[in-house]
């Protein structure tokens, strides 16, 4: 007999998802974290009184993280106490200009019809458009397996509303984005996000052009910080019996005759399961933990072929001042053709840029809390990469930190370096090194249209059996809500196959 039903490999939230699930199901789990804290980049510390978010610093379309919870017999409101966030963001213009929407699409209409009533027109056409794409993707293509043909087409006999922005497949976010808006002051509104991505607005696909609209479905903070979600679903996971282990590293994965039959640990311990779920990139499972040996030729060279995610820098700022600031997000916003030309010129030679381009998030705008009495905390996550020519970040971490700092200061917040108390930061080598991704890539493997989808490591191993996927890796790919969705999918998966 196992020792248990289930491992899950990695206390992220969509290995708590789809574990806790399991549990609920009647299933023995055991989830297997090698840091010290769970979620991952969805996680909080605390420093010097200071609370800082890892990496994720707000959730937004929340319907897949309901449906988990709902599954789980409880409801995300009952278990998370939700800050909503309003306004959406401000945009901080190279010249100094600050452009601030509220999570209202009429009144962000309103705003941008300032710049540009053309702009103010189009802007509520492009809402109306993806709020269509947003109500049936919740519906179906976010919280449904798309592991293959024969999925998909499921997915459209049952929202074939889909149909209709199959150009999006076809275009990129640039062209979407210029369709709709011609201000430039406008265009650098909706433009930086096509780098949460990971990609410039020429590369990213235009199903990605959502995301200046999705914000406006409402933003969120849970009080108390980000790791809110990921202890929620490990608490009521633990009501149902799941187990969760802390500093406990998963070195391999045992396969016999191409079936999961467990996991080995750092120290030689054995744990035995025909059921294994990853919740780490899915190159390092496959290719260190489960063995090149135990993979047909095919996906051996199907996952070499993937592409790492971005990566980021975090900076940690504790101050002794409200910042000047109008909302939990800001973004340091350049023209679109700025954002091309810095991931041709910067990104792709590794070469640091002198401008920060970037988001400054505000956690004590809605959490006080989180800092002591008088004082904030900024987490900067000024755009970056790892490989750097001709240097490491080992070497450019303390003048990077001064550098930001300082270029904040110059417009983006002002008085900034005269206030801060504390700083700590996290560089993608430090991410490698920590939360053991590699090359600090936050979203696992890279999001171009051809890694998206079904193009996406399976959620049910094609390679091995009784091996299960969720996370990052897999469909619907990066982001809170989407790794809630992918352990949504596991679990279902499971259930049915085993």
């Amino acid at each position: 007999m196992a020792d248990y039903d289930v491992i899950v490999i990695g206390a992220g939230v969509g290995g708590l998802t789809a574990g806790s699930i399991c549990a609920r199901r009647g299933r023995r789990v055991l989830v297997l974290e090698q840091s010290d804290i769970i979620g991952g980049c969805c996680s909080t510390y605390e420093r010097d009184g200071y609370h800082f978010d890892v990496g994720a610093s707000i959730v937004e379309e929340i319907q897949p993280i309901e449906m988990a919870f709902e599954t789980l017999g409880t409801t995300f409101q009952q278990e998370v106490d939700l800050i909503p966030c309003d306004p959406m963001m401000e945009f901080v213009l190279p010249g100094g200009e600050r452009i601030t929407y509220p999570v209202s699409v009429e009144g962000t209409g309103e705003v941008i019809s300032r710049y540009s009533p053309e702009d103010g027109r189009n802007w509520l056409k492009f809402a109306e458009y993806f709020k269509g794409l947003t109500e049936i993707a919740m519906k179906g293509f976010f919280v449904n397996p798309a592991s293959s043909l024969t999925d998909m087409a499921r997915i459209m006999v049952k929202t074939p509303g889909l149909l209709k922005y199959a150009s999006l497949f076809t275009k990129s976010y640039q062209d979407i984005v210029t369709k709709y808006f011609k201000s430039e002051e406008i265009q650098s509104t909706m433009s930086y996000q096509s780098l949460y991505v990971g990609l410039p607005p020429e590369l990213t696909a235009g199903l990605y052009a959502t995301i200046p609209y999705s914000e406006h479905e409402g933003i969120w903070y849970p009080r108390g910080g980000m790791i809110q979600i990921p202890a929620a679903f490990k608490r009521v996971g633990e009501k149902y019996g799941m187990e969760v282990r802390t500093d406990t590293l998963v070195k391999k994965v045992t396969v016999e005759g191409r079936r999961a039959r467990g996991v080995v640990l750092d120290d030689g311990t054995e744990i035995t399961s025909d059921l294994v779920i990853s919740d780490i990139n899915a190159k390092t499972l496959y290719l260190d933990m489960v063995g090149e040996e135990h993979l047909p030729w095919l996906a051996r060279y199907g996952i070499k072929s993937y592409g790492y995610s971005k990566s980021v820098t975090m900076l940690y700022l504790g101050v002794d001042y409200e910042p000047p600031l109008a909302a939990h997000h800001g973004v340091v916003a350049y023209p679109l053709r700025h954002i091309n030309d810095f991931w041709r010129n910067n990104v792709e030679k590794g070469v640091l840029p002198e401008q920060t381009i970037g988001l400054i998030c505000w956690p004590t705008h809605e959490d006080p809390s989180l800092a002591p009495e008088g004082h904030h905390i900024l987490s900067i996550i000024p755009e970056c990469f790892y490989h750097l020519k001709g240097t490491d970040w080992d070497r450019e971490k303390k003048p990077f930190i001064e550098k930001t700092i300082e270029d904040l200061s110059r417009n983006a917040v002002p008085g900034l370096a005269d206030h801060v108390k504390f700083v700590d930061c996290a560089t993608p080598l430090d991410f490698e090194r920590r939360l053991l991704l590699p090359e600090g890539a936050i979203y696992d493997l890279q999001q171009d249209l051809a890694s998206t989808i079904m193009f996406r490591p399976s959620a049910r191993s094609r390679s091995i059996k009784g091996l299960y996927l969720a996370g990052n890796s897999t469909h619907p790919g990066g982001g809170v809500p989407l790794v809630v969705a992918s352990g949504l999918i596991c679990a279902d998966l499971i259930e049915k196959y085993e």
